[in-house]
């Protein structure tokens, strides 16, 4: 069991560097990818040890093994996507515009990608990479692995409640916005009858109506670490519900580190 997690460990760490360089190039600027804070993809780690599992019967037969990766590593894609969304509300990756896409979860060339990748990890990377760990003192295993396990459990749990908040901030953004419209709607039509016993409620509107929009301001406030990151490093982050709500936020982020990266660089002009 040590052994197995600390594999986990190591394929969420590589997934993470090759998805956050792969990123970055195409982004031109450093981007930190994934779910969590700290340089791991979970969605590696479990897709390389599916990768492993379904394809151990078929060591000696390449085109099952890469069926069998095909087939176990696009199941885990489409829960795991699924699932994310349904919690979430968001959508981490999507695959809407590529060819033979189901639901945006899964698509054609991400299969064909993950059974490549089942051939190159059973034939090439796992096999040193097990001898190494396989090498290790049993002692020095298990204390990496216990570290590395406290670690993950406690950024994982920071990440999952940013993740949450984000959502019920979503769903309040959209709420405001729709009793904003709704209110806009009812001053029009005040304001277009000219009678002076309505200047009250239009007032009170009025007042209602700048509540609000700050309100809003300040769901859309991203002074928490986790939710601003979480935004910044998943660029391609979607959201059907909450749509305008996602462009809102991820505007806000952005806005809010440009802002404060000018703060910083004028205090190091200063000092």
């Amino acid at each position: 069991m040590c052994k197995w997690l600390f594999f986990f460990y190591l394929y969420c760490f590589l997934g993470w560097c090759f998805e956050s360089a792969y990123v970055s190039i195409r982004m031109r600027h450093p981007v930190n990818r994934g779910f969590m804070r700290g340089p791991f993809l979970p969605i590696y780690g479990s897709g390389a040890l599916m990768m492993l599992v379904v394809s151990a019967p078929f060591q000696d037969n390449i085109p099952l093994t890469y069926l069998a990766g095909c087939v176990g590593a696009t199941l885990l894609e489409y829960v795991t996507g699924t699932v994310t969304e349904k919690l979430f509300q968001v959508r981490y990756w999507d695959y809407s515009g590529k060819f033979m896409n189901f639901q945006g979860q899964i698509c054609l060339s991400s299969t064909i990608a993950w059974g490549c990748l089942t051939i190159l990890m059973t034939e090439v990377i796992h096999s040193p990479i097990a001898e190494l760990v396989e090498g290790m003192p049993s002692g020095l295993l298990t204390g990496l692995t216990l570290v590395l396990t406290v670690y993950m459990l406690t950024d994982f749990g920071l990440s999952f409640r940013a993740a949450l908040d984000m959502r019920d901030v979503l769903d309040r953004l959209e709420q405001a916005k729709a009793e904003m419209e709704h209110m806009q709607k009812r001053m029009d039509v005040l304001i277009a009858v000219a009678d002076q016993t309505l200047n009250q409620e239009r007032e009170e509107l009025h007042k209602k109506f700048r509540l609000l929009h700050e309100r809003r301001r300040q769901l859309g406030n991203l002074s928490d670490f986790y939710r601003r990151r979480l935004l910044l490093d998943n660029p391609g982050m979607i959201s059907s519900r909450f749509k305008g709500a996602m462009e809102e936020l991820k505007a806000s982020a952005r806005e809010y580190v440009k802002e404060h990266m000018g703060e910083y660089k004028k205090k190091g002009r200063k000092d």
